[in-house]
């Protein structure tokens, strides 16, 4: 059993860093990518606040299927270019969404949301995943998270495929 805790004076930068160093401590040396994403999205629930989804969605052919995740019910199928999720996967780049209801094509599985970040996840040279928050704050993620968030796909993508 692991028991990690983010320090509750934690800045943002610190608070990464930490989730970067459990992610990285929790996956190494397992292959399981569900299990791995499972983990991961139990992490990122338990050390960043103010979300109501952290999860994955994995590519299946031409369309993003629910992975593991942490909150309510979601959407199961998403197509490529559909959505925040989809936008990620397509383009290949992090979107980082202030407020969800202006974002064209917004798919809304949770209405509570406000505000969403999509990391895409590269393994192999091609999208395998897209890590997807939700926040009911708008405006919740912003650069750092982007960072913070990348950082640690980038160091854990390999264990995702």
């Amino acid at each position: 059993m692991f028991d990690f805790a983010p320090p509750a004076d934690a800045d943002k930068a610190a608070l990464y860093d930490d989730l970067l160093s459990a992610a990285d401590a929790l996956t190494a040396g397992e292959s399981d990518a569900i299990a791995n994403m499972a983990n991961v999205s139990a992490l990122i629930w338990q050390f960043l606040p103010d979300l109501n989804w952290a999860g994955f969605y994995r590519m299946a052919g031409d369309e993003l299927v629910l992975g593991p995740f942490q909150g309510k019910t979601a959407c199961i199928r998403i197509p490529l270019g559909k959505g925040v999720c989809g936008a990620a996967a397509a383009s290949g780049e992090t979107q980082l969404v202030e407020d969800v209801h202006a974002f064209p094509g917004h798919i809304a599985c949770d209405a509570a949301s406000a505000s969403e970040i999509v990391v895409p996840v590269v393994a192999g040279g091609r999208i395998v995943a897209v890590l997807d928050l939700d926040s009911p704050i708008r405006a919740r993620f912003d650069d750092a998270d982007k960072a913070g968030l990348e950082a640690l796909i980038g160091r854990i993508a390999s264990r995702l495929n």
